[in-house]
């Protein structure tokens, strides 16, 4: 069992790299996609999914790889992580989100303390955060259900494709969001858009635990009736 340090740390360093890697990327891909939306979006999918699935292979042995308040929230509801557990990976994990915008800042010599202009609410949008949301803690889940092994994988591919087929490019985690929402960039996210991200992404988790728990349920009844 791994020490509260450790699994901060590994909260704290797995969300750090996962910004910097959404960040960085979408600063590299407009520079070099000069003005082309879809190659940008392309660069910046194909980083963050293929960086996602590294940090988690080699973090979830040490805090569960969450890197997403709305997943530690879902492992919370379903009493497999305590309040007090989850209110620091939560700390943790806003924290380093933020070092990590400051971190590609720093990589690509540009001003550290930035508010992101890049307008994404509208009830498009919002809908798309609750399915984005949904879609990556039922993988989660269904992926824990089949081949815990397999996780950062296939946590990897859902996020490269939620980004593509989702209005809202599927922020899917409250803490990237905060980071995101400082940097002017294009990944960024205006700062008044930001709660309603986050509602949005919780209501989605909160979907996603409750079927989850009716499949459970319903594993349960086959169980006692076999």
């Amino acid at each position: 069992m791994e020490s509260t340090t450790t699994k901060l740390a590994g909260e704290f360093i797995g969300t750090l790299f996962l910004v910097a890697a959404v960040v960085g990327s979408g600063i590299m891909a407009a520079r070099l996609a000069e003005g082309n939306d879809a190659i940008a979006l392309l660069g910046n999918t194909l980083a963050t999914g293929v960086v996602l699935a590294v940090l988690i292979t080699v973090i979830r042995s040490l805090s569960g790889a969450h890197f997403n308040p709305a997943v530690s929230v879902a492992f919370l509801l379903r009493r497999e992580l305590t309040v007090r557990l989850v209110t620091l990976y939560i700390i943790v994990q806003i924290v380093g989100g933020i070092c990590g915008t400051s971190l590609a800042h720093l990589m690509f010599d540009v001003e550290i303390l930035q508010t992101s202009t890049n307008v994404r609410l509208s009830a498009g949008t919002f809908i798309a955060e609750i399915v984005a949301t949904f879609g990556l803690v039922a993988t989660i889940l269904g992926t824990l259900r089949v081949n815990p092994q397999w996780v950062g994988a296939t946590v990897g591919l859902y996020i490269s494709g939620a980004y593509w087929f989702t209005a809202s490019t599927s922020f899917a985690n409250p803490a990237v969001t905060i980071a995101r929402g400082l940097t002017d960039s294009f990944s960024g996210i205006s700062p008044n858009d930001v709660a309603p991200f986050i509602l949005a992404q919780l209501i989605g988790a909160l979907i996603a635990v409750f079927c989850f728990w009716m499949l459970d349920r319903s594993d349960q009844a086959k169980g006692t009736q076999n």
